[in-house]
């Protein structure tokens, strides 16, 4: 009989070593190599009916989709849970993961869909609490309060289920392995196991990770490769407001943002997010310009805050929240070199409001317009909001979506979107364009006045 074997696991690729090393011989990373016993297994042998095939001949099924009863959870997994696949969640502690797939669990299983909670974290009392919390449990949701890959697995197969969940795959172990749970080879034993058991049978499996004190999802980067979907729960658990985006959909876009809300009664979808990211006061400040930024296909008005102050230090200091910080060093460099801001002996802060993080060119100009109406001290122009990108040159240049960013714009109770003059669409609803960021500055920004609307 083999004896065990101990190597050294990297808990980011997954890699291994024999020996300990400060650095991963395989991903470079340092600090990430683990000490784990293994015991011997034979090598897989692929299936001798696999043959290959002309692509043309492959047949193209479209997916079935599960409606998880929460529209902004279907959103951002490109119209509901895809039958069969493996889905995993990933947030920092107490940010609301299970409260969210709790909910899902319960509106898919009142639904008549039945649906397996697999808890290794907490015990069935305090998840039959907390669907009271939220609205009492359905008679198809059942809970499995266990930790074993093989009592998990088992349930499902002779339980009938179409939906698992899984809370939390950290916690899921394997009697196979010796290592503790939470380790490498554990946590990529189990995610494998399981999506060999939700494919072949039609199961779509939820699978709740947790995350390192770097905002990645911990154990090895195999387990986002493994399944199908990969989700964010972001925010911060102080506020009431959480936000959910896919960072990887086989079976849908990674662009869509998902908004909720966190009450006593659990979360619940925010249909008017832009009323959250936008403020409305009586008086407008040189420093804020309202954008018009899209989020896969949803259009969103926010908040883009700038302020300029004389550096106190040798080094002027560039500081950013929801904001690129690499993006706004390019950005001040194209207003100081194009359009004669002088940005040298200034500490510049720019913040998007309600703690929204910006990843659309579209909002480049109007992160130019907040720093340039803090440091001129005056204010944009009333009932316009903005978007556009910029260029090296100090041009302005047209951004996809236009006319839904203009629709929400209006329905918020803006006049017109300015933008770049090449825009077809902003042309048709005469909307004012401009080609050099130069000329946006000297029209767009106004005296102190009263008001945005």
């Amino acid at each position: 009989m083999s004896r065990p074997r101990t190597v050294f696991v990297c808990s980011e690729c997954g890699g291994t070593a024999h020996a300990w090393s400060g650095r991963c011989p395989h991903c470079r990373n340092w600090n990430t190599l683990v000490e784990e016993t293994r015991n011997p297994v034979g090598a897989a042998v692929a299936p001798e009916d696999a043959r290959p095939m002309s692509l043309s001949e492959v047949s193209i099924d479209e997916c079935d989709r599960l409606a998880t009863g929460l529209p902004e959870l279907d959103r951002v997994l490109g119209g509901g849970a895809s039958v069969g696949s493996v889905i995993l969640l990933g947030g920092e502690p107490g940010i609301g993961k299970s409260t969210l797939i709790l909910q899902a669990s319960m509106n898919m299983a009142a639904g008549g869909i039945p649906v397996l909670y697999a808890s290794g974290e907490e015990s069935a009392s305090q998840v039959a609490g907390r669907a009271a919390r939220i609205g009492g449990a359905p008679d198809g949701l059942a809970i499995l309060p266990a930790n074993r890959l093989d009592t998990v697995c088992g349930a499902v197969e002779s339980g009938g289920y179409r939906v698992l969940v899984v809370d939390s795959v950290q916690t899921l172990h394997s009697p196979d392995l010796q290592s503790a749970p939470g380790s490498v080879s554990q946590v990529r034993h189990c995610a494998s196991a399981l999506v060999n058991l939700a494919k072949p049978r039609g199961v779509t499996a939820f699978v709740v990770g947790h995350v390192t004190k770097d905002g990645s999802l911990a154990g090895p980067k195999v387990l986002e490769h493994l399944v199908d979907t990969v989700v964010y729960f972001e925010g911060d658990s102080s506020r009431q407001y959480r936000l959910l985006r896919a960072v990887k959909n086989r079976f849908g876009g990674t662009n869509e943002l998902g908004v909720f809300e966190m009450g006593s009664r659990g979360l619940s979808g925010v249909a008017d997010a832009s009323g959250l990211f936008l403020r409305r006061e009586s008086e407008r400040v040189p420093g804020s310009v309202p954008a018009a930024v899209l989020q896969g296909s949803r259009p969103f008005l926010v908040e883009v805050q700038a302020l300029t102050s004389p550096t106190r230090f040798g080094y002027p200091q560039r500081r950013t929240s929801g904001f690129d910080t690499s993006r706004l060093a390019m950005l001040l460099a194209v207003l100081e070199r194009r359009c004669g801001v002088d940005l040298d002996s200034q500490d510049v802060f720019v913040n998007v409001a309600g703690g929204f993080t910006l990843g659309d060119p579209g909002a480049d100009l109007a992160v130019c317009l907040a720093v340039a109406s803090s440091r001129l001290d005056r204010t944009v122009r009333k009932g316009i909001a903005v978007c556009g990108e910029v260029g090296l040159g100090g041009e302005v240049r047209p951004v996809a979506g236009y006319g839904r960013r203009f629709t929400e714009a209006v329905n918020l109770g803006f006049s017109t979107l300015a933008g770049a003059r090449e825009d077809t669409e902003a042309e048709k609803n005469g909307a004012p364009g401009f080609q050099r960021l130069s000329a946006a500055i000297g029209e767009l920004l106004d005296e102190k006045g009263e008001g945005w609307l």
